[in-house]
């Protein structure tokens, strides 16, 4: 069964138009944005459902619309609306490119403005950071370890919330080593920038492979 398959549960020899054409978007991605736009379609699916709608043949702008007010009302901020709407502006693009619908029923669909303030964006100064760390340490081993992996050696969210006990247990020249998939699925190797490697030690516990339940720990919040 295909990773496809698991994420949008969809028999090959029954695929309504719309599933195949989830299906055939979904294709086109891997690890996390392959999980994310899944999980975005399964919602737009599912609203659909309630609301008595194909998921794609007849669907007009009227009705992605109300679905994008409905992510609002939900309480989901401005931009988690326009990231929601990612895998499902997808879906319906591809679709039409396909010839799978006469029309994109989503493209002038409007969105959210969201502003941002680039002047207010900045990074932690150095007690920020070290009260960062120790906040962390005193919540579970999870979040002590996973805030070493933000706060220290500076991985993107998705990237410590994907790291594998497999991941940092080698050493090269004398330094613990840190494998990662970073950007656009490009594997990197990069030298811890904590010496100190306790954290993720108890994080791992008896275990040699598998998850960390970092990601456990990035979705209740550091």
């Amino acid at each position: 069964m295909s990773d496809t398959t698991v994420l949008l549960p969809f028999q090959p020899d029954s695929m309504s138009t719309a599933q195949l054409a989830a299906v055939s978007f979904l294709a086109r991605y891997s690890g996390p944005t392959h999980a994310l736009y899944a999980f975005q379609l399964r919602e737009w699916f599912t609203w659909c459902e309630v609301h008595g709608l194909d998921p794609l043949v007849g669907v007009q702008r009227a009705h992605v619309e109300l679905y994008i007010r409905g992510l609002s009302e939900r309480g989901l901020m401005d931009s988690s609306v326009v990231t929601m709407m990612h895998g499902v502006r997808g879906f319906f693009r591809f679709a039409y490119i396909d010839g799978l619908i006469g029309s994109d029923p989503a493209v002038y669909a409007r969105l959210p403005e969201v502003h941002r303030d680039e002047s207010r964006t900045h990074g932690l100064d150095r007690l920020e950071l070290i009260r960062f760390l120790q906040v962390s340490q005193n919540i579970t081993v999870h979040h002590g370890a996973l805030a070493f992996l933000l706060g220290i050696n500076a991985l993107r969210a998705s990237e410590a919330a994907a790291v594998r006990i497999e991941d940092y247990s080698d050493t090269m020249r004398g330094y613990r080593v840190l494998h990662l998939v970073g950007k656009g699925n490009k594997p990197a190797t990069a030298r811890h920038a904590d010496p100190r490697t306790e954290h993720y030690d108890r994080a791992k516990g008896n275990r040699d492979r598998h998850a960390v339940h970092f990601l456990t720990a990035y979705v209740a919040g550091v």
